[in-house]
């Protein structure tokens, strides 16, 4: 699989979105998840939380840091992924599949979000 897959949508601190109808799924990248290492702590939204665009909605520790999750789009929570509680490495080996985070019923169209090709030259920036 690419590290930038196309069918997502990607935000500058690292998450992204797939919409799915009405909802958007959300997760981090393979960028950050490489960053942070091994993963061993995902706090997640609560389902029924609100979400807006650019506020933190969770986090994930690792064995070399902690990062705050910063939401992609704004709505309403309508799952977690309950893998992440006995499984966080989940987001190690599928950021893009069984990895996904959260659920979100969106209220307002994702604004701001880079395509995979924007996203794969921000990172390129961000190593240098």
């Amino acid at each position: 699989m690419s590290h930038f897959p196309t069918d997502i949508l990607y935000s500058k601190t690292h998450e992204w979105m797939r919409r799915e109808g009405d909802e958007a799924v959300i997760g981090i990248s393979f960028f950050a998840q490489e960053a942070l290492g091994d993963v061993t702590y995902v706090e997640t939204p609560q389902e029924g939380d609100t979400l807006a665009a650019g506020e933190e909605f969770g986090s994930v520790e690792s064995v070399k840091a902690a990062s705050e999750l910063i939401s992609p789009v704004s709505g309403t929570v309508v799952a977690v992924n309950a893998v992440l509680d006995n499984a966080p490495e989940t987001l190690n080996s599928a950021p893009y599949g069984e990895g996904w985070i959260a659920r979100v019923k969106l209220s307002a169209e994702p604004a701001g979000l880079m395509d995979a090709a924007a996203y794969e030259a921000h990172c390129a920036a961000e190593k240098h």
